[in-house]
């Protein structure tokens, strides 16, 4: 039988569960974000989106803290808005130095040598920060074009400390910087233009608390000017820059349809962070998470980074031996509805990522993530205090 000949498929109304979103994200959404995806679609050349397209630039400078004018948010995933930033500045024959502290920043090494460069480390292990001497040594060694960095390192809960420290040292021996902001953008400091950052990109599904399609990416004019001033095209005719420029820049000519829907959704996330004001919505990030850390730790857990660069909006916990961490989450998941995630990498197995995000970052998800991981992890033979967890995240709070 050919497929024209057979029945169509007999599909029922879409009833996904409804989650509480801990893990690494994505986070729970704004129900206003929410309902400016229902909105009308216009054509993403309409004048009407030209002015919202506008808008959601303005609003993306306030959130990375510049003044860059080229700051758009790519259309794709946060992957997208990564690979745009490292594809296009990184030119075959290039040299980028990049961090092994992390899942992500391998993940850099990747995009980099797929761009035509030749990729070299600065080593540090998973779970800690990188050192400015220790970098300041490797720009030396291997004089790279381009830097990279994690900002905020998702699969080991480390937030990068003294970032201007490694930025004066990369533009001590020229080369530009590109940042992965991907779960810091919105959550905790950033301040693009003060640190000296030249590229920075991110993903809207983290502590915006914006559905994936359109992730925010902001470039200096220096990187902008190398960006254009390119031998050879990028090999990725989509993310091209040089031709994201013709719709993003004054020119507003066609490139490609943009995500319409995310693009709306993006500008009432972002419109929340200028309503709530950028350090105000650093400070909740800290907070709530202080009291999920206080919980975490007065059961008896541990925390992945010490304080000094402990990252809020991605808890990193041990997981305690005898347990099995794939079915700690998903006890918690069948039980209460609520993600949390396991390790990747290095890490795989001997961490639980809780994340503290957005919207996700209220009280009564702190409360309700403690109570959870403790009493799924009491019934599962772990030896946890789950009353000491949420009478020390309750009095945190």
């Amino acid at each position: 039988m050919t497929r024209a000949d057979s029945s169509a498929p007999d599909v029922g109304e879409l009833t996904p569960p409804n989650r509480t979103l801990m893990g690494p994200g994505p986070s729970d959404v704004h129900p206003r974000v929410l309902k400016a995806m229902s909105t009308p679609l216009v054509g993403h050349l309409d004048p009407s989106f030209i002015e919202i397209m506008d808008e959601v630039q303005e609003l993306l400078r306030y959130t990375f803290q510049t003044d860059n004018q080229w700051t758009i948010p790519v259309s794709g995933t946060g992957s997208a808005s990564m690979e745009a930033a490292i594809g296009n500045v990184v030119e075959p024959g290039d040299t980028m130095l990049v961090p092994t502290n992390g899942y992500f920043g391998g993940r850099m090494a990747s995009m980099a040598r797929r761009a035509g460069g030749e990729v070299v480390e600065v080593d540090a292990p998973w779970g800690e920060p990188l050192e400015p001497a220790v970098v300041s040594d490797a720009l030396a060694e291997h004089d790279p074009d381009v830097f990279g960095f994690v900002h905020a390192e998702t699969s080991t809960g480390v937030l990068q400390p003294d970032v201007p420290a490694l930025t004066a040292a990369a533009h001590d021996h020229d080369a530009l910087v590109i940042a992965d902001t991907v779960t810091s953008l919105g959550g905790v400091e950033l301040r693009v233009d003060d640190w000296d950052i030249d590229v920075a990109y991110s993903g809207p599904q983290k502590c915006l608390s914006c559905p994936p399609g359109a992730s925010p990416l902001t470039l200096s004019d220096a990187a902008m000017e190398k960006v254009l001033s390119r031998e050879e095209e990028p090999r990725s005719w989509y993310l091209d820059l040089s031709l994201l420029e013709g719709y993003w820049g004054e020119e507003r000519a066609y490139h490609h349809t943009a995500p319409v829907t995310n693009v709306y959704a993006i500008r009432e996330a972002l419109r929340l962070v200028a309503e709530e004001g950028i350090e105000t919505r650093w400070d909740r990030h800290r907070h709530l998470a202080g009291a999920l850390k206080a919980g975490m730790e007065g059961m008896g857990l541990e925390m992945n980074a010490p304080e000094e660069y402990w990252l809020p909006s991605l808890n990193a916990v041990g997981v305690p031996e005898d347990v099995d961490d794939g079915e700690v989450c998903g006890a918690v998941l069948e039980k209460y509805d609520l993600e949390i995630a396991t390790g990747l990498g290095d890490l795989a197995g001997d961490i639980f990522r809780i994340g503290c995000m957005g919207y996700s970052a209220r009280p009564e998800n702190v409360t309700l993530t403690v109570a959870a991981l403790g009493d799924a992890l009491e019934s599962l033979g772990g030896s946890v205090d789950p009353d000491g967890g949420v009478a020390a995240c309750r009095q945190a709070l």
